[in-house]
């Protein structure tokens, strides 16, 4: 085990004894929404992961210390020290461990400390993506380049709305990560059940999906699998409006010279504020479907 690492002894124990295990990343907890929602959210996270039979593993960084698995003490620390907290990507790792410093572990971080736990199975909102304009920017998330060399399935909404989703399509199909949609030939849009774009398969259930990771590994294909899963019905927004609004949102970016890691919270936090808050109302119950898909899908795969 990595030397750096603390398994939670509930984690622990569900991983020895073979049992469904799933991540859940921290800077939902700390960048995502304010307090006390951001922790009433993360807590019921964990809660719906329960009730469809698996255990949640909270992934962050405290005290210089990888978490897999946290407190629920923990999760209250990190929603009170919100923004304080570092947004922790694969190059700030090495920096936080060293300084014995917290860390909000985002996709791609959560993804590497839960692959050293030995958890393969991920649930989240979105993944970031390609930016729109990264033709002349360059600005392509990490999460990318993680799920192209990690082997970890992520549950997500798809990539966040305010990125260029044909683009983020392109780079995940040129490192070798399969595209799968739970239900859907669509690729979901996050705030909405599709983008126009066609994702490379579809599944239908959680053993479809268990059986589909179990090959991905046994063949020894190193790269992560991403699982689109639409918002549910009753929780999506109108494609038209809310694509108005992140556009707006785009172009005050671009007009602020805000970029690299601090577009995407600025981008979401403009969308919601536009939206009056419905846009993080939508989020959150993106989550917990996404979790639920997520929960289902580990105890499947634990029983092969």
């Amino acid at each position: 085990m990595n030397q750096y690492l603390d398994i939670k002894p509930e984690v622990a124990q569900a991983l020895a004894q073979g049992k469904g295990v799933v991540a859940l990343e921290s800077t939902i907890i700390s960048h995502g929404m304010p307090y006390p929602q951001n922790v009433e959210t993360a807590l019921a996270v964990e809660q719906i992961i329960r009730d469809h039979g698996a255990v949640p593993a909270t992934i962050a960084i405290l005290n210089g210390r990888l978490k897999a698995g946290l407190t629920k003490e923990e999760i209250e620390y990190l929603g009170k020290q919100g923004q304080a907290v570092t947004k922790a990507s694969r190059r700030d790792l090495a920096a936080l461990v060293a300084r014995g410093a917290d860390g909000a572990t985002t996709v791609t971080t959560t993804m590497m400390i839960a692959h050293m736990a030995g958890i393969s199975i991920f649930a989240t909102g979105g993944i970031g993506g390609v930016h729109r304009g990264a033709e002349t920017t360059m600005d392509i998330s990490a999460d990318l380049e993680e799920l192209a060399q990690t082997g970890v399935m992520v549950v997500c909404a798809g990539a966040k709305a305010i990125l260029d989703l044909q683009l983020t399509l392109e780079y995940l199909e040129t490192h070798g990560v399969p595209v799968l949609g739970y239900g859907t030939e669509e690729l979901p849009a996050f705030y909405t059940r599709t983008s126009g774009l066609k994702v490379d398969y579809r599944v239908d259930s959680p053993e479809e999906l268990a059986r589909f990771w179990r090959v991905q590994k046994e063949l020894g294909l190193k790269s992560g699998v991403l699982v689109t899963n639409p918002i549910p019905e009753e929780s999506s927004m109108d494609a038209a409006a809310i694509n108005a609004v992140i556009d707006l949102a785009v172009a005050e970016a671009q007009e602020k010279g805000i970029h690299g890691k601090e577009t995407t919270p600025f981008l979401l936090a403009k969308v919601k504020e536009i939206t009056g808050g419905d846009s993080l109302d939508a989020n959150i119950q993106l989550v917990f479907h996404n979790a639920k898909v997520a929960a289902q899908t580990a105890v499947a795969y634990s029983k092969l």
